[in-house]
């Protein structure tokens, strides 16, 4: 067995290594092509935020096993290309939690006090005191968008200064909000109360530009913004046209679009204080993410078990073998009922029956669950913490199993319930190994979960599916697939299309502005 190390390692993490007897090479900074011609003599990867495992990369291995990245953000990965090829995922979602937020706090303090500003100019032989007045922290909202691990620990320190904390995550309970002295409220709520703003949702494509104009037209005059997560969280021409408006009154960023930032207009204005990606860049975050890395590594390859893996459950050979196609559609399931329940999550009830009941369905369980949780809180849920995770939101997650199904030889149910209501998402195999959707609430369908899936809801009407498959080819969206699904003539309806094509939000409007549709939606499977 042998490990490529492509980036810098501490040698803690190294010495891991070194003491389990397997073999390394440390070769940091690999142009794409040097990397693609020796990745196949490697049976792991491990990587930081340098090397980009591209889908390239990863088929030019022969016999890859794992790729490790140090650190939380794998969006530097092709898991769906790893996934293809067998090839594990796994990072360190805990190691650099808390100098992530130390740095957010330390940003909010600089932006707040001017600090940057006020050192430059001494710097300069001036002494004006006057310039730099500001206000105290005390008193201030401070709004925060995901409660995640990064979430959390920020605001237990903004608490120590007096600030009140108002969040945004619809898989936080009001319970576990209380226990934190968070309030919890709804995004446009928060935009509206808070004297400062900082984002820690990982980047995703329903998170990428989620701070936008519209969301800075929501803010009052004068707040400052943060952001330590990922860069795109906030549009950046959005951010600097709010600073030109007067809206925004200060910005501080750690993370950009594009890094290094090249001819970025934001950092021309002296009330925006930046930092190059320095969230995880602490010796005691680097040293945590080496170690766990490299024991996560090591333990794969000596067959000892899979730790906060991205893209496998951790699972015997033999049995996943087996049940492996239902975990796909268990998670299947859990990321479709994700992107159309709106509210916080309460409850998720599971209800196996048919064949599937004669395995073991935990595993099935956790994987409905990461599917369910992934797509706000991203990559630092995996198949290790989902349950946890799940638990200290206080959802309540059961299973049932039923014997026998009259219709269907196995088949997965999973009602998820929130503070605004119900949706029940049920699936099948089909000849053991090919997923379906058949039921999405009280419409019977038959649709494939994969790729880009446009879900309309109206009223049965004729003519009505021919309006919304011209609008789709005046738009170059091809449909693979159709479904189609009512309860009676001229009642309610739902379209299920599988399209080859992204649909932009211009098209999405002009779906919903169609007589008689009630909702369209996308989503991403």
């Amino acid at each position: 067995m042998k490990i490529l190390v492509s980036d810098p390692l501490s040698q803690e993490g190294l010495k891991i290594l070194e003491d389990r007897n397997i073999a390394f090479d440390v070769k940091p900074k690999l142009l794409l092509e040097e990397l693609k011609q020796i990745i196949g003599d490697y049976d792991a990867l491990i990587i930081r935020s340098g090397t980009k495992a591209t889908a390239e990369i990863i088929n030019a291995s022969k016999k890859l096993k794992v790729i490790g990245r140090a650190g939380v953000g794998v969006d530097n990965v092709d898991i769906d290309a790893a996934t293809k090829k067998g090839i594990v995922v796994m990072n360190t979602p805990g190691g650099n939690t808390v100098s992530t937020a130390e740095h957010t706090v330390s940003m909010l303090l600089a932006l707040n006090r001017n600090i940057p500003q006020a050192n430059a100019s001494i710097k300069n032989g001036e002494w004006n005191r006057k310039k730099f007045m500001s206000r105290e922290l005390r008193g201030k909202y401070l709004g925060i968008i995901g409660l995640g691990r990064i979430g959390i620990e920020v605001a237990a320190r903004v608490q120590a200064f007096g600030m009140k904390v108002v969040a945004y995550d619809p898989y936080l309970s009001e319970k576990r909000a209380e226990k934190l002295e968070i309030e919890l409220v709804e995004m446009e709520s928060l935009f509206a109360k808070v004297d400062f703003l900082s984002v820690h949702t990982p980047l995703t494509d329903e998170t990428r530009h989620m701070i936008s104009g519209t969301e800075f037209g929501l803010m009052k005059k004068g707040v400052k913004v943060l952001n330590c997560a990922r860069g795109g969280i906030i549009d950046e021409k959005a951010l600097l046209a709010a600073i030109e408006n007067g809206i925004v009154a200060g910005a501080a960023l750690d993370v950009f679009e594009s890094e290094p930032p090249k001819d970025n207009r934001l950092l021309e204005f002296d009330c925006v204080i930046a930092t190059p990606h320095l969230g995880a860049a602490t010796e005691e975050a680097q040293v945590n993410v080496a170690v766990e890395i490299a024991e996560q590594v090591a333990d794969v390859l000596e067959s000892k078990g899979i730790r906060n893996a991205l893209n496998y459950p951790c699972i015997e050979s033999e049995a996943s073998r087996i049940i492996e196609p239902y975990i796909r559609l268990g998670e299947k399931l859990g990321s479709f009922q994700s992107q159309i329940i709106s509210g916080h999550i309460t409850k998720v009830s599971i209800i196996y029956s048919g064949e599937v009941v004669n395995h073991e369905v935990t595993t099935i369980t956790i994987a409905i669950i990461k599917g369910l949780l992934v797509n706000i809180l991203g990559e630092s849920v995996n198949y290790v913490n989902a349950p946890l995770i799940a638990q200290e939101r206080d959802i309540t997650v059961n299973e049932t199993k039923v014997l026998e199904n009259e219709q269907f030889s196995n088949l997965i149910s999973v009602e998820v319930e929130t503070n605004k209501g119900k949706s029940l998402v049920s699936g099948t195999l089909f000849t053991k190994n090919k997923p379906r959707i058949i039921r999405i609430n009280e419409f019977y369908i038959d649709t494939i979960p994969q790729g880009n899936v446009l879900i309309t809801r109206s009223l049965d009407s004729p003519g009505l599916v021919g309006r919304i498959g011209t609008i789709l080819g005046d738009n170059n969206v091809n449909i693979a697939a159709m479904n189609f699904g009512r309860l009676g003539p001229g009642v309610e309806s739902l379209v299920v299309l599988n399209v080859d094509n992204e649909i932009t939000e211009d098209v999405l409007m002009q779906i919903r502005q169609c007589d008689n549709v009630t909702d369209a939606k996308v989503i991403k499977l």
